[in-house]
This record gives structure tokens, C-alpha cells and sequence, in this order.
């Protein structure tokens, strides 16, 4: 599930023709006393009332534990981010207390300062080769993206703990692009804490695909690294382990169901089913576990059994493909909260569970790639504006999750169809604008699918109008766009109106640019 990697062209498969479908635990004190002798009555009241507050503070103590242990992946591929002092204030409301960037965003930094949020920092995989090249490019980005922020223990600052380099660089799709330069820019990221006195209070780690290892019998009990990855997994996990680095690993189930026939959704979803995997004495109930314990023995079989794990990235998108829906995600996140927060661990670590677990993801991001499908842009937990899509504990307990409050949107206006026009030539148009828009929702088993022509028509107008500020030559599409006030959306079809910000991607973009910039010029300077 890499993040960094951009793209504005659709692969959105749409008919736009008439009569075509388009396509923790809770609080508690049982009381059960005796009857005493009056003079013994208000001793008894007294040591009562010590014993609630004891219970009271205990089960704070263990959801605040909890809460601890699960963060959420906080993207910027987006085309109107909700304004970052926004997004912290969605994290507080709901009990958040981790957080994995994706990049340094500066404005993004800035507004966890004093927040008491763990961070984890992330070097995109496009950074990586200069990274690796150059010394004088890894201090600088520490300097400029670690030692600025970091706090020193008070209430000032931002909590950074780690920095991960790239995302997924080992993915298989993506070949050699990265590979080659992950070593090399980990260990002079290393350096540079080192150099900056903070290798003590940051620890530097590689999120890796779960498509690093595998079991050629898919028993977790024959599990290894791929072997075109067992060089760089002898530089890497000494690595970790003289640092005391965890391992990170991204862990994608949606996409397992989409690859594998005859994959059980229930197993997933941690639904009790007949369906269980036995593995010698071990019996595995769901897939999660049945991956961890994969890389848990090619661990061990590096010779690295004992080195803690962190889960980088796990979710379940809610739009643009079949099976992805707000209800299926509901299901899966309490399932997983439910295992995560139970502390049972996996039958080759019984009581010993991931150190930490990330959600992926906070929010929706209409700029995400779609290279591995159109559900990339519906991961989050909350819209793109911060409204919760469904509930699950993240660690605000038995509340419902709290939605982004006094957001700033643009105008209440749609750019739709005009029907008085004719419409012979309209789906041009609306494939010019999904080009370039997110009409992601339109796919078969989307949000959208359903809704008939020109309806979709209308929905692939007024995303690329809102994703265009709503400019009035925005909604010209060759005469046969029409500026409305009333809302066009139908069932669960939400034809969005878009926010009110001057934060927007090209910002990120500019700051890549320059980024990449700057570490040619070191480059040439060494």
C-alpha cells in the first residue's frame, strides 16, 4: 500500500452512455457485602468507595494501554487535505495517540507540535536514492525534518520516535526502482541521528509489503523471505536489531481477497467459522495471524526470533471495487481491534502481539495512485472532510467516533448536466474529466455504480468541478455543464462539494521538487 507514488490519470472502467449501468473493557465493580455491626458501617463505606476508584483508574490505566498500541496513517495525496490543525484535533477528539506520516510535511509537523502524539516521520521512496548517495542529504533532511521538530521531553515539540524509510520499497511491482538504495539510505539516516544526538530517542525503520516473505504451502510454520530478498534482509534485520529497531510490516487482507480464489471473506473478517488452518499443534482462525507467524518464522529462521514487530499499515477500504463498503470495513476493523486489543498474541507468539499497529488509513485521498485498483482512494476511517464512515474503538472506548468539527467547505453548489442540451457527445467529456477528477465511486461494486445516465455524467462533471475550486470554467465542458444548487446526490452516491483551503497537493508536490533538487546539487558538490 504505497503512498507516495502519484497519479492523476483514471483507470476508472465507465460505460457513460444511456440505458448503461456505470458501471475497553467496561467499567465495572461488583459490591457484595455482609451485614456489620453499625460501629463497622462507615469504615466499610470507606474502603468500598477506595476499592471503586481503584477499579476505575485501573480500567483507565488499560484502555489508555490499548489506545497506546493502535495509531492510524495519516496521507497528504490529496487534492484538498483537511487543514492539518483540523486533522490533530480529529486525532485528540477520538483518543488517537499515534500517528504515521507518510512525508515531513512542514504544516503537518508544525500542528502536532505539543499535541503529546508519537510520530512516525516517512522518507518517500523518491528521496531514497540520494539518501543513499550522499551523507551531507541524510543530515540535512534530519536537521531540517527531525532536530527542528523533535521535543525534548516537555510539553513543547513534536514526539517523533520514528522515521521510516520509503514505503513498500520492496514491493514487488516496483522492481529495482528502490531496492538498491534502501541500505544505504537507512544506515546514513542512522548516522545523521547519531551526528544529531538523537539516535538514542529515534529509531529508524523499513516498511516492507507482506510480499517480503511467503510459505510455498501457506502454512506460517514454512514461512520465509523470498529469496531474491535474502541479501538485503542479511544487511537489514542486523540492522534493526543492533538498534533495537522493530520490524514494520504492511499488512493488506483486501487485496489478498482480490488475488486469491476462494479466499474465505469470513476468515478475514475474524468471524468464527468452521474454516480453520492447522499447522502442526497450531490452529489459526484468521488470516492476520496466519501472516504474522509467516513472517514470525522467517524471522527465526534469519536467525531473528525475537525481534519485536510493528504492523506499518492494515485496513479495508469502503468504495471503488466489489466488497469494499463501510459495512465490510466496520467489520473487519472491530475484528482486528477486538484481536489487538485481547493481547492473545498469535499461536507462535501467544501473549506477545505487535508492538504497535497503524489503521490504513485516517482519511480518504482523492490523489492516490489507483495503479492496483480504484479502492485506493477510500481507506480511511473518515471522509476527506473528517466525517467517520462507521465506528470502531480506537481508543475513545465505547463512543462513537467524533467527526471533524466547524470544517470550511466551498459554496453549496454542484456543476451537473444540462438537459436542455444535447447530449450526444457528452461522454468525451465526462471521460476528459475523469481523467483527471476521482470518479473512483463510479467503478462496479462503487458507491456510484449504480446511479443511471446521465447521472454518472453529472457525478464525473462536479468531481472535476469541486476538484477545481468550483471556477465557473470548471463547468463549461463544451456548453453542456449547469451550475446548480441543489444537491444531485442520490442513495449513497455523494456527489461531494469540496473544501475551503489553501493547502493543496501541488504544495507537497513543490516541496518533493525541491527536495529533489537539493539533493543534486549535493550530489554534484561531493
Amino acid at each position: 500500500m504505497a503512498q507516495y507514488t502519484h497519479s492523476r490519470t483514471s483507470n476508472v472502467a465507465l460505460t457513460f452512455s444511456e440505458g448503461a449501468a456505470l458501471f475497553v473493557s467496561p467499567y465495572h465493580l461488583y459490591e457484595e457485602m455482609r451485614e456489620r455491626e453499625k460501629m463497622e458501617e462507615r469504615t466499610l463505606a470507606a474502603a468500598a468507595t477506595a476499592i471503586c476508584i481503584f477499579w476505575t483508574l485501573l480500567s483507565c490505566l488499560s484502555l489508555a494501554s490499548v489506545a497506546g498500541a493502535v495509531g492510524v496513517n495519516w496521507g497528504t495525496s490529496s487534492s484538498h487535505p483537511l487543514p492539518p490543525p483540523k486533522v490533530v484535533e480529529l486525532l485528540q477528539s477520538n483518543n488517537i495517540t499515534k500517528v504515521k506520516l507518510s512525508d515531513a510535511n512542514p504544516q503537518i509537523l508544525d500542528s502536532l507540535s505539543g499535541s503529546r502524539i508519537d510520530v512516525m516521520v516517512g522518507i518517500p521512496n523518491e528521496m531514497l536514492r540520494s539518501l543513499n548517495s550522499s551523507k551531507k542529504a541524510a543530515e540535512s533532511w534530519v536537521h531540517d525534518n527531525i532536530t527542528r521538530y523533535i521535543s525534548n521531553g516537555g510539553s513543547s515539540g513534536v514526539r517523533i520516535q520514528y522515521i521510516a524509510i520509503g514505503d513498500d520499497p520492496f514491493l514487488q511491482s516496483y522492481g529495482e526502482q528502490f531496492k538498491p538504495y534502501v541500505i544505504g539510505a537507512t544506515t546514513n539516516i542512522q548516522l545523521a541521528l547519531s551526528g544529531a544526538k538523537l539516535a538514542n530517542k529515534v529509531k529508524v525503520v523499513v516498511p516492507c509489503s507482506s510480499d517480503v516473505y511467503q510459505s510455498n504451502s501457506s502454512l506460517p510454520s514454512k514461512g520465509h523471505f523470498k529469496p531474491e530478498l535474502n541479501k538485503t534482509m542479511t544487511q537489514l534485520l542486523p540492522f534493526l536489531s543492533k538498534h533495537g529497531s522493530p520490524f514494520v510490516v504492511n499488512i493488506n487482507p483486501f487485496l489478498s481477497i482480490r488475488q486469491t480464489k476462494n479466499f474465505s471473506i469470513e476468515y478475514t473478517l475474524f468471524q468464527l467459522t468452521t474454516h480453520t488452518l492447522v499447522d502442526g499443534h497450531n490452529t489459526y482462525k484468521n488470516s492476520f495471524d496466519v501472516s504474522i507467524d509467516t513472517l514470525v518464522t522467517a524471522l527465526s529462521k534469519a536467525g531473528f526470533a525475537d525481534l519485536e514487530i510493528i504492523v506499518g499499515q492494515i485496513g479495508w477500504p469502503t468504495d471503488g471495487a466489489s466488497n469494499a463498503s463501510s459495512s465490510i470495513a466496520e467489520a473487519f476493523m472491530k475484528g482486528l481491534m477486538s484481536h489487538l486489543m485481547s493481547r492473545d498474541g498469535t499461536p507462535l507468539r501467544p501473549k506477545k502481539p505487535p508492538i504497535e499497529a497503524y489503521v490504513f488509513s485516517l482519511l480518504d485521498e482523492d490523489q492516490r495512485s489507483i495503479t492496483a485498483g480504484n479502492f485506493e482512494r477510500h481507506w480511511g476511517v473518515f471522509t476527506f472532510d473528517g466525517q467517520a464512515k462507521y465506528h470502531v474503538n480506537l481508543g475513545q472506548g465505547s463512543r462513537n467516533l467524533v467527526n471533524a468539527q466547524n470544517v470550511k467547505y466551498l459554496s453549496s453548489k454542484w456543476c451537473v448536466v444540462n438537459n436542455n442540451k444535447d447530449l450526444s457527445n457528452v461522454s468525451a467529456n465526462a471521460v476528459e474529466a475523469c481523467s483527471i477528477a476521482d470518479c473512483t465511486a463510479l467503478s462496479p461494486g462503487g458507491s456510484c455504480y449504480n446511479i443511471s445516465w446521465p447521472g454518472n455524467i453529472s457525478f464525473a462533471f462536479n468531481s472535476y468541478y469541486q476538484q477545481h475550486d468550483q471556477r465557473a470554467d470548471s463547468c463549461i465542458f463544451g456548453g453542456l455543464g449547469l451550475i446548480t444548487t441543489v444537491d444531485p446526490s442520490v442513495g449513497e452516491c455523494r456527489y461531494a462539494v469540496g473544501l475551503n483551503t489553501s493547502l493543496s497537493t501541488s504544495q507537497y508536490e513543490t516541496r518533493l521538487i525541491w527536495w529533489t533538487l537539493l539533493m543534486a546539487f549535493l550530489l554534484v558538490c561531493m
